[in-house]
């Protein structure tokens, strides 16, 4: 017997499983893949962009690691991006960052960017029929070095990075534009105290009069989405952090802003998923950073863990899947950095998967006729199903490879790509 043979028929073992449950399977493979995830290009190089000037990784970000063969040059990181969109099943996205810009080797300020600058990203994407998402980068600049930039209590700084918001909304619409598809353009600001302030109000009343004036000018909705993204804390900025969930959110509500959530961004007895529904009543869509917390916001490659899980249960469980755009956002310098891509964007296909073939309408049955008892033991039950042998069919169907064997590809590019750049 074949593998594909050993895999059709576990799928049909499986089909029957579910469907004792109530779960048509090959919906649930139909729904999922439709779902793009945006996969974001700066863990291909740990978050080093393309300036000339090549500044140092700053706003409280770390990359930890030296994993040999990381990306040096825009043709490099688009080509790590090519093996491993070929490794994973469905048509997604890719999220940049404004300082991937490719500007020929000349000194181009950021609030001097223009889509121009982007124009071998956009015509990647749209050779590879994806869509793309695009970030304003407040850090690793000498504007931010006292981290502070929004915010900051200088008037030219403060224009500055104004201007880099506009000039990266104006390039969001031209990629949306091009590509047929809205990007979604998500603002993280890093600004921040690193011991206790004595004045909290007067960072975030220059913070919200700075967006207000980026966002100033309307942009048709079909081509940009403005997200705005919150963080607890960060290095250099343990005390206070002028963008907290609580600004970000009572911004979002009052302009009709996409919320950004990132796993990462809050205490670590908090989870984004227990957030979802409660956010869902007053936003129309919000923006997903998946991410794995260890202790604090590491950024740690995201794996089929049980919050990974419980953020797609709930997108899934609200019907929330139109109105959630799943990112992820991590880097992890300590391993191979194409294989960190496919294993964080196929652990989220899985999560979503797994919460696609729950028997949901049984258990909101059960649960609305007050039987708790059958809820918890058919939630249990769930768990069991077999969704890994529809996970593979999924990947077979889609022609990339089922199980581990994508892994040995990525050890071929290493060998054959990776291992030649210095």
């Amino acid at each position: 017997m074949t593998c594909a043979d050993r895999i059709a028929k576990a799928y049909e073992l499986a089909k029957d499983q579910y469907a004792a449950v109530g779960v048509d399977v090959e919906r649930a493979a139909d729904v999922l893949a439709t779902i793009p995830i945006s996969i974001h290009c700066w863990q291909g190089d740990d978050v080093g962009g393309f300036e000339p000037a090549g500044g140092e990784l700053g706003g409280g970000l770390a990359a930890t690691g030296d994993y040999p063969g990381k990306a040096r040059n825009g043709d490099q990181l688009r080509g790590d991006l090519d093996k491993a969109l070929s490794l994973i099943p469905g048509m997604h996205r890719v999220n940049l960052h404004a300082m991937y810009a490719e500007t020929g080797g000349k000194a181009v300020e950021r609030d001097e960017l223009t889509a121009e600058h982007f124009s071998r990203w956009i015509d990647w994407a749209k050779a590879a029929g994806g869509g793309m998402d695009f970030n304003p980068t407040f850090f690793s600049h000498p504007k931010a070095a006292d981290g502070f930039t929004l915010s900051c209590a200088n008037d030219g700084i403060r224009q500055f990075w104004i201007d880099h918001g506009i000039a990266c909304r104006r390039i969001g619409a031209e990629v949306g534009k091009a590509l047929g598809s809205a990007c979604v353009t998500n603002f993280w600001v890093p600004d921040g105290w690193k011991d206790t302030p004595a004045d909290r109000k007067g960072p975030r009343e220059r913070l919200k009069a700075s967006l207000d004036a980026v966002f100033a000018d309307p942009i048709d909705p079909t081509l940009n989405l403005d997200a705005v993204e919150s963080k607890l804390f960060g290095l250099g900025a343990e005390s206070y952090t002028v963008g907290s969930h609580e600004f970000y959110l009572g911004y979002a509500v009052a302009t009709g802003k996409l919320l950004c959530l990132d796993a990462g961004h809050f205490h670590p007895t908090e989870v984004i998923s227990d957030k979802l529904s409660a956010v869902m009543c007053f936003v129309d869509e919000i923006l997903l950073h998946v991410s794995r917390p260890v202790r604090w916001d590491s950024d740690h490659v995201v794996t089929l863990t049980d919050e990974t899980r419980a953020i797609a249960q709930e997108i899934v469980r609200g019907d929330y899947l139109g109105r959630v755009h799943v990112g992820l956002d991590f880097f992890d310098a300590s391993i191979n950095r194409v294989a960190a891509w496919v294993i964080g964007t196929r652990a989220v296909l899985k999560a979503l998967l797994i919460a696609l073939l729950e028997p949901i309408d049984a258990l909101r049955e059960r649960e609305a006729d007050g039987d708790l008892t059958g809820r918890l033991a058919l939630m249990e039950q769930a768990k069991a199903l077999p969704w890994s042998a529809v996970w593979d069919a999924h990947c077979l169907k889609q022609a990339v490879p089922v199980g581990p064997a994508w892994l040995e590809e990525v050890r071929d590019y290493e060998r054959t790509v990776l291992a030649k750049r210095t």
